[in-house]
């Protein structure tokens, strides 16, 4: 609605995970050549974890482009709420595998098959598990049996598990501490700092046109990354309907009172909440009279 007011060639603030909108901050970048480099080298397992929001998922969308563009099979499992026989069956559906799909035994003997088969000709295979806190725990037992699978070169399937912070305490479980020992990388993303919430910001504005940003003023940059609490998704929710905003009130210009009204609507809690709306609203106070000798 409010690209052609700004100039954007296209929406700079989506909240889907779009890589070519990926900020190559120094976390970022690392978490990337660490899965990268974790599959190259069949290190077998690998976990990412961040809070909600930071972007794993966008991670797991590189990270799938560069195994497209390097012709490496790979099955993807966004929705990890499954049973064991569900989990195998989306395997098979992804590798596309010649059997009886909802057949845990005929599933394993065609994966193995497939595995071995890739590794004789020296590529490898790779398993994306997305949301992995809340796999089950039977689920986390069959992914950690799937790692056995190894040759003298080194692991025939990798496994990419990416979680919300708690996925990490899950793995604490005594009954899972075999799975935790055979995890060989870890990667967090943690939440942007100042500087960093400014670089992100200017980085999808720039991607989309605008390379000198101009809408955003200092002030309204430090509040979005107090109010957001440096996390991606929450930035583009706010920068997304402050654009909208100042697009209303015909403002090339976004200004804190629309910041406000931004996250009333979005109902945020943030740090210093309190104290900064009730000094706002003593500024904005007018005394209807003054007293005889003000």
């Amino acid at each position: 609605m409010y690209n052609a007011f700004f100039g954007f060639s296209e929406s700079p603030f989506s909240l889907s995970p779009d890589p070519a909108f990926l900020y190559r901050s120094e976390q970022h970048e690392e978490a990337l050549a660490n899965l990268i480099y974790g599959v190259q080298s069949r290190k077998g397992f690998l976990v990412l974890t961040g809070e909600v929001g930071t972007g794993k998922t966008t991670m797991l969308e590189c990270l799938r482009d560069h195994l497209q563009t390097q012709h490496v099979e790979f099955a993807y499992i966004f929705n990890s709420r499954l049973t064991p026989e569900q989990f195998f069956e989306m395997i098979a559906f992804d590798l596309d595998l010649n059997c009886d799909r909802k057949s845990k035994p005929e599933v394993l003997f065609a994966l193995n098959n497939l595995l071995l088969q890739s590794a004789h000709e020296g590529r490898t295979t790779v398993l994306i598990v997305d949301e992995a806190h809340n796999l089950d725990w039977d689920v986390l037992e069959e992914i950690r049996l799937l790692g056995n699978l190894e040759n003298r070169r080194g692991k025939l399937l990798q496994i990419v598990l990416a979680g919300q912070p708690e996925f990490d305490r899950k793995l604490d479980a005594p009954n899972l501490r075999q799975l935790k020992q055979r995890i060989v990388l870890r990667c967090h993303l943690r939440p942007l700092n100042l500087m960093e919430c400014t670089e992100y910001i200017e980085s999808r504005l720039a991607k989309v046109g605008m390379r000198d940003q101009t809408v955003f003023p200092d002030e309204v940059l430090a509040q979005i990354h107090n109010r957001s609490r440096g996390i991606p998704r929450v930035i583009n929710a706010i920068c997304d309907n402050l654009l909208l905003t100042a697009f209303a009130m015909a403002s090339r210009v976004s200004s804190i009172e629309m910041l406000d009204e931004v996250c009333h609507d979005m109902r945020l809690d943030w740090p210093g909440q309190s104290r900064a709306l009730r000094r706002r609203s003593e500024e904005s106070f007018e005394p209807l009279y003054s007293p005889r000798g003000d």
